[in-house]
């Protein structure tokens, strides 16, 4: 049974008249009585009904975006694209960067419950959280599988990862490296690594791999592909993002190898920034506009309750963007 506003005066010892003032932030509170009701709303999992969040006019409009970290260019981008798309429809975001902490993100999750958000944008996922089906919420996901019916929209990580497979080998390299995140979770972009290494078989090249957790530092990333490189020595590295891809090319560099001749370098993400700052690397690029389009559409769709059957994962292309990390 879901919770009531009597449930969550109860439980806060207050009045409903009062939780009623804290969800509608109407008159002075005290900070100690609006900390009780959302303490209670969340230990209660509350979710604020339609009539409570439009009650004497007020209608928030609100969407929470839950993304694993803004540090990835492309992430940003992402975040940028489909917070300008809610807003020229009326509503706002409240960006949460749960830095792929399954504690933080359950507690922002608790958050957006409680300032009653119409819906949710998540590119983070931890298993196991049970908020996300508990929150009643329409929700769509980026790069990011759920178990509960969510539709998930991601950019064809399978096709990047043989296509950057395909083009190292016909521009003659011979020792390929994979360079990517882990695979402890099941997540769309794991297909770039499986479709690089299947593309290398292919045409009948091996593949060493190299791995870092997600919170591998940058120092700790640098120390081992300049170890890797120097222990392997390939000819043609894919790398599963663009960030990791410049490092690899500044550890060659310094270790004297030259790029393309020496060894090629191809990224995945092809932001915009990566595109304006970095003319040196070749990468996948995803289609950023259309993925902010997409999950922008098919939220507003469970919004607005439409009868459209939507699918559980929509598949977008992707392109390869030839720089000067690749032979001519």
């Amino acid at each position: 049974m879901q919770p009531k506003l009597t449930d969550v005066a109860k439980l806060a010892g207050v009045s409903v008249t009062t939780v009623s003032r804290v969800i509608n932030d109407r008159g002075y509170l005290s900070a100690a009585t609006k900390e009780k009701v959302f303490a209670a709303m969340q230990q209660l999992n509350y979710q604020p009904s339609l009539a409570a969040r439009v009650l004497q006019g007020k209608q928030f409009k609100l969407v929470g975006l839950i993304f694993a970290s803004l540090e990835n260019p492309l992430i940003a981008e992402v975040v940028e694209e489909i917070e300008n798309r809610l807003f020229a429809k009326g509503y706002k975001a409240i960006i949460c960067n749960s830095m792929d902490n399954p504690q933080k993100e359950q507690q922002y999750l608790k958050m957006l419950m409680a300032n009653q958000v119409d819906g949710i944008i998540t590119g983070s996922h931890n298993e196991g959280i049970k908020e996300y089906k508990m929150s009643g919420l329409p929700i769509v996901s980026y790069d990011r599988y759920f178990q509960n019916k969510i539709p998930t929209v991601s950019s064809d990580n399978q096709a990047g990862g043989e296509l950057a497979a395909r083009t190292l080998i016909e521009k003659g390299s011979h020792k390929l490296m994979l360079v990517a995140g882990s695979l402890e979770k099941k997540v769309p972009n794991n297909g770039r690594m499986t479709g690089f290494v299947e593309g290398a078989k292919g045409h009948g090249q091996s593949v060493v791999t190299v791995r870092f957790p997600f919170n591998a530092t940058p120092t700790i990333r640098r120390a081992t592909i300049r170890e890797k490189l120097a222990a392997k020595k390939p000819d043609g590295i894919f790398c599963t993002d663009d960030q990791t891809a410049l490092l690899c090319i500044q550890e060659a560099q310094k270790l004297g190898m030259t790029v393309p001749n020496d060894v090629q370098v191809i990224g995945y993400d092809g932001s915009t920034y990566v595109q304006e700052y970095h003319p040196e690397l070749s990468t996948i690029v995803q289609p950023v506009g259309d993925i902010a389009d997409l999950l922008v559409r098919l939220l507003f769709n469970r919004l607005q309750k439409n009868d459209e059957q939507l699918l559980d994962k929509y598949i977008l292309p992707i392109k390869l963007l030839q720089r000067d990390s690749l032979r001519k």
